[in-house]
C-alpha cells in the first residue's frame, strides 16, 4: 500500500523495449517515480499488439491500472481493452505526448468550425525507418478528432497512387513518410478555398513520450475502473 508521500511505482511490461528504457531513464531522474518490476502501482505497456493480452492479464491479476501505449492495435485489441476497463482503470494512448493531446483538442475544434464541404483534411506523418505500422496510430487518432468535430464517420484515403484519384468530399487523406531517426512529425492540414490552416507537432526526442507516460501514470493512480485517454490527463492539469 502506497501513501501520497511515496514515489509512484512503475512496472514496465516490456522493460527492454525502446520506450521501456526511455521511461525507466525518465523515472530515475524524477523523485516522484521509481521502477518496481514486482510491485508496481501502475503497469505500463509499450510492447506490441501480440503482448496486449499478457499485459492486461498481469494488470488485472495485480489489481492495478494499465497504461497502453502500444500502437498498431486492431478492433480485437480494442475489445480486450474495453473489457479490461470494466475491471481496472485503463488509459489507451496512441501517443503519450502532452503536446499531441493538446493538438487533438485543437484539431477537433478546427474540424467543428471548418465545414467539410469547403475544407478538406489531409494528415501527413513522418517516423523513423524502423516503424512497422502506417499510418501511425497518432495520425489515425488525429483523424478521429476530425470525425468527432464533424460528428461523422469519414472515408480514409490512404497512400494515393495512380490515376482517377479525385478526393471524396468529407474524406480524410493520410500520408506516411519513413526514414532516418525521426521521432515523430504530424501535420493536420485543413485545405479551404484560397487559404490553409496547418496544425503541427514535432517530436524531437522520445523523452517527451516518457514524460507524458509518467504524467498519465500519475493520473491513473487512485482512479476507478474505466477507459481513459490523454485528453483526460491534460484536462486534469
Amino acid at each position: 500500500m502506497r501513501t501520497d508521500q511515496q514515489p509512484i511505482r512503475i512496472a514496465l511490461f516490456a522493460p527492454e523495449g525502446r520506450m521501456g528504457r526511455v521511461i525507466a531513464e525518465a523515472a530515475s531522474s524524477d523523485p516522484n517515480f521509481t521502477i518496481d518490476a514486482e510491485h508496481g502501482d501502475v503497469l505500463v505497456d509499450f510492447s506490441s499488439p501480440d503482448g496486449l493480452r499478457g499485459s492486461i492479464d498481469r494488470a488485472i491479476s495485480a489489481g492495478i491500472p494499465l497504461l497502453v501505449g502500444t500502437t498498431g492495435l486492431g478492433e480485437g485489441h480494442d475489445s480486450l481493452i474495453a473489457d479490461a476497463a470494466k475491471i481496472i482503470p485503463v488509459l489507451k494512448a496512441a501517443n503519450t505526448s502532452l503536446g499531441i493531446a493538446l493538438l487533438d483538442d485543437l484539431v477537433e475544434r478546427a474540424a467543428r468550425i471548418l465545414g467539410q464541404d469547403d475544407w478538406d483534411v489531409e494528415i501527413v506523418e513522418a517516423h523513423h525507418r524502423m516503424k512497422a505500422d502506417a499510418p501511425s496510430g497518432t495520425a489515425l487518432h488525429l483523424g478521429s478528432a476530425v470525425e468527432r468535430g464533424r460528428d461523422m464517420d469519414a472515408k480514409e484515403e490512404l497512400g494515393r497512387c495512380g490515376t482517377g484519384l479525385a478526393r471524396e468530399t468529407g474524406s480524410i487523406g493520410y500520408s506516411a513518410v519513413r526514414g532516418g531517426t525521426v521521432a515523430g512529425d504530424h501535420d493536420v492540414l485543413f485545405l479551404g478555398p484560397e487559404e490553409r490552416l496547418i496544425l503541427s507537432h514535432r517530436a524531437e526526442s522520445r523523452s517527451i513520450f516518457a514524460r507524458g507516460a509518467l504524467a498519465a501514470a500519475r493520473f491513473l493512480v487512485g482512479k476507478p475502473a474505466g477507459l481513459y485517454s490523454m485528453r483526460d490527463v491534460i484536462d486534469a492539469r
